[in-house]
């Protein structure tokens, strides 16, 4: 009788366990992973060449945090604007090469494509948001506008244009790092209305670490 008492006891403990292991199981959040998409915009133009290797450090620190899954364009900006990398974030050799290789200071330009390039980054954030990626533009630069009118950021448009990205992709994240605070206040007046606080990070050089805390934060990193 006793043995039989014992048995039922185990038998009944076993199973509960067995309950609570599945139960909890089934409320577990499954790890919801995606990978992001980082498009990095920066300034190689004679006005940000002083701070532009403090920059590029700051661009290396950042793909060393991301996932390898993710993936990264670097677009250049100067009187023009292209891309300059694009790949893995984990190839630090190939990044730091294309950087220094295709960032240096160019006498015969003047200007700065901050429209023209940021046209191209939302485009390469919509392609790569198709393609399942969570896409994000990082802009590192003082953000002046110099050169050709019809390649400056148009600050009544911007809004507008960012919307636009917006509305394709909801989970969509702007940076904007290094710029004099008068140009990320007015970066903060035009877009916060429409990224609203979380998924628009403004940073100067001296809050740039918690800037990325924040960003990756909001890439889901």
């Amino acid at each position: 009788m006793n043995n039989t008492f014992k048995v039922i006891l185990f038998a009944a403990l076993f199973f509960g366990i067995l309950c609570l292991g599945v139960f909890g199981l089934s409320k577990l959040k499954v790890d919801d992973f995606h990978k992001a998409a980082v498009i990095f915009v920066v300034d190689s133009s004679a006005s940000n060449q002083k701070d532009l290797p403090a920059q590029k450090m700051l661009i290396r620190q950042l793909c060393s945090m991301l996932d390898p899954e993710d993936h990264i364009k670097i677009l250049r900006v100067s009187e023009d604007s292209y891309l300059i990398y694009e790949g893995s974030p984990q190839s630090s050799a190939e990044v730091r090469k294309s950087m220094e290789k295709f960032t240096q200071y160019d006498a015969k330009e003047y200007g700065t494509a901050y429209g023209l390039s940021l046209k191209k980054a939302f485009n390469h954030a919509l392609n790569m948001q198709k393609d399942g990626y969570v896409p994000a533009v990082v802009v590192i630069g003082d953000l002046e506008n110099e050169g050709d009118v019809n390649k400056q950021i148009n600050w009544d448009t911007l809004p507008s244009d960012v919307s636009d990205v917006k509305n394709q992709a909801d989970n969509f994240v702007m940076m904007f790092l290094f710029a004099a605070p008068d140009k990320l206040d007015l970066v903060k007046e035009k877009l916060s209305p429409v990224l609203g606080e979380n998924n628009l990070i403004i940073g100067s050089e001296t809050t740039s670490s918690k800037s990325l805390r924040r960003f990756l934060n909001a890439i889901g990193r």
